[in-house]
C-alpha cells in the first residue's frame, strides 16, 4: 500500500475572512446593522456621552454580534431568504378519513 501525505496548512479556511473568523459577507451585515443604529444613538440620546457610549454598545454589540455570527452558519439575509422561501411554499396536510391499513 502506497500512501501519499499532504501537508494541510492551519489556516487553509481563512480565505475570505474577516480576521480569520467571520465571513466577509456577514461582517458587511454586521456594519450595515450596526452603522445607522449608532447613528441614531449618538444624535438622538440626550445624555452626557458617558451615558450615551453605554446605552451604545449595549444595543451595538449584541446586533452586531448576532450579524456576525449568523444562523446555522448562514448568514442573516441568507437564512432569511431561505426561512421565505420555505414559508412561501409550505403546505397544509388534512386528514382527510381513515387510513388504510393491510
Amino acid at each position: 500500500m502506497n500512501y501519499e501525505s499532504y501537508w494541510i496548512p492551519v489556516n487553509f479556511t481563512d480565505a475570505g475572512r474577516a480576521f480569520g473568523l467571520f465571513e466577509t459577507r456577514n461582517l458587511i451585515e454586521a456594519l450595515l446593522l450596526t452603522l445607522p443604529v449608532l447613528y441614531l444613538c449618538v444624535r438622538l440620546l440626550p445624555f452626557a456621552l458617558t451615558t450615551k457610549l453605554v446605552v451604545t454598545l449595549t444595543i451595538i454589540v449584541p446586533v452586531g454580534g448576532f450579524a456576525l455570527i449568523g444562523i446555522s452558519d448562514d448568514s442573516l439575509t441568507r437564512w432569511l431568504a431561505g426561512w421565505l422561501r420555505w414559508r412561501r411554499q409550505r403546505r397544509v396536510m388534512y386528514y382527510r378519513g381513515e387510513a388504510n391499513r393491510k
